[in-house]
């Protein structure tokens, strides 16, 4: 796996999106409203940002695994 195969969201920007898709209900009061679209900022920040850590792990375990596969390689053929 290259670095070009790794994905990282920009939090405040995905939040951001996230938030331009949850239009004020009919009725609803502002208030009520802005919590609404606070929380949700919040938890859609968190969650890039938890992506972006599951992201990284997995990158790495895929740069580990793949340094692994070659060091065997090696050790195979100095020995065979």
């Amino acid at each position: 796996m290259m670095a070009k195969d790794k994905m990282k969201l920009d939090p405040e920007k995905f939040a951001a999106a996230v938030l331009g898709g949850n239009a004020q209900k009919k009725d609803e009061e502002n208030k009520l409203y802005i919590k609404r679209q606070l929380t949700l900022y919040l938890e859609a920040t968190l969650l890039a940002q938890d992506f972006n850590g599951l992201e990284q792990t997995r990158f790495s375990d895929a740069k580990e695994q793949q340094r692994d596969d070659i060091l065997l390689k090696l050790i195979e053929r100095r020995y065979n």
